[in-house]
């Protein structure tokens, strides 16, 4: 089987193929074809097959693949079964709402505690995880193992954060704001810009709504 480099673009892929999948095994359908994800998904068939060959997964002739073997084989691929613990800190806005949500474990995510250094938060809970002063944050990472840290402060503090992050051990940041982290070439960062989405959106609209006049 030829082998394809594992590009960021694919792993980000790999979870909205996962999602109809899903979709498809609450349906009972037991087999589905690439043609028939990329009328999902809008992403080109050979895109897919090449994403899902780094699954290490092959289809069968005519039928396809087998949903819940497709399914399998993602979880596998992202270490989606493993689920990591991780630290948030930041509970404003943004923060409180992850942690309500919290039902990342299915993708091998769980938020186990937050940190804050209002008063007015610490020793709250939120959805039973609990709210520490972020003066206990290192110590916690060390005596817990934790590995991913997940940054929703305001932009002003997120490089102090982040540098916090790294001394206390963490190896993979989940990054919340608008902010480009200046961190060692080895800490794993993902970005989730708020603001560049909504830039589009706002842009895009203004231009709807001006040819509509």
């Amino acid at each position: 089987m030829k082998q394809y480099e594992v590009t960021n673009s694919a792993i980000r892929r790999l979870p909205v193929y996962y999602r109809h999948l899903k979709v498809m095994e609450s349906k009972g359908i037991e087999y589905t074809s690439t043609k028939e994800l990329s009328q999902l998904t809008g992403v080109h068939d050979t895109q897919i097959r090449k994403d899902i060959a780094l699954t290490g997964l092959q289809g069968t002739p005519r039928k396809g693949h087998v949903v819940t073997e497709l399914i399998e084989a993602i979880e596998d691929f992202l270490n989606w079964k493993d689920t990591n613990s991780a630290f948030l800190v930041g509970v404003g806005n943004i923060g409180s709402a992850l942690l309500n949500y919290n039902k990342y474990e299915g993708a091998g995510l769980k938020v186990i505690a937050g940190f804050d250094n209002d008063p007015s938060k610490i020793g709250k809970e939120i959805n039973e995880i609990r709210i520490f002063p972020l003066s206990r944050f290192s110590d916690l990472v060390k005596r817990m193992h934790i590995h991913i840290g997940i940054i929703t402060v305001p932009g002003d503090y997120a490089q102090s954060v982040a540098n916090l992050m790294v001394e206390s051990g963490i190896l993979a940041i989940w990054n919340f704001t608008p902010v480009k982290l200046k961190i060692p070439e080895d800490i794993i960062v993902e970005n989730v810009d708020l603001y560049r989405g909504l830039g589009v959106i706002s842009r895009r609209l203004a231009e709807k709504l001006t040819k509509k006049k």
